[in-house]
């Protein structure tokens, strides 16, 4: 499977987004090679570039798992609140088939098929930086609102990098 065109997925995105009255301010940025790059390009701080990781649950379905910068993924911590003894991170193909992006610009906003979403307690009360679908772009959007968008689960399911 190939990455969809650039103007396509970041309408896709954005028309998620107005069904679900969430407002998102899409940005172009230059490629950059750190995360910390990454923010001194958006101007702001690492921990408030999210990312969306998709998490591959035993049973074949997925989740979306959004992680602030510095922090990554607890295995544990996120077994235990799902709620199962195996999750994993799927190839970027896998990926790919289950969201309609590509890794590195995932977003759970204009997924192909709507997974449960999980945020990490650190972000909320925070405006943060998206994947927007686009290598070139970064969606910024309110997490208290992404939160209510989406019934999101809040819960700690990180720990320091």
């Amino acid at each position: 499977m190939t990455e969809p065109e650039s103007g396509a997925v970041i309408e896709r995105m954005r028309a998620d987004a107005r069904s679900r009255g969430l407002p998102v301010e899409v940005v172009q940025r230059p490629h950059a090679s750190s995360l910390e790059e990454a923010a001194g390009l958006l101007g702001i701080e690492p921990r408030e570039i999210v990312k969306t990781l998709v998490v591959k649950r035993h049973d074949g379905d997925y989740l979306f798992a959004l992680v602030p910068g510095g922090r990554k993924i607890s295995w544990p911590k996120l077994r235990a609140l799902v709620g199962v003894n195996k999750l994993s991170m799927p190839s970027a193909d896998a990926a790919l088939a289950a969201t309609g992006y590509g890794r590195g610009t995932i977003t759970p906003l204009g997924s192909t098929t709507a997974w449960p979403v999980w945020v990490d307690q650190s972000v909320i009360g925070h405006r943060v930086a998206l994947g927007a679908g686009d290598h070139g772009h970064s969606a910024f959007v309110d997490v208290d609102a992404l939160v209510d968008a989406f019934g999101a689960t809040v819960a700690d399911i990180t720990d320091p990098e």
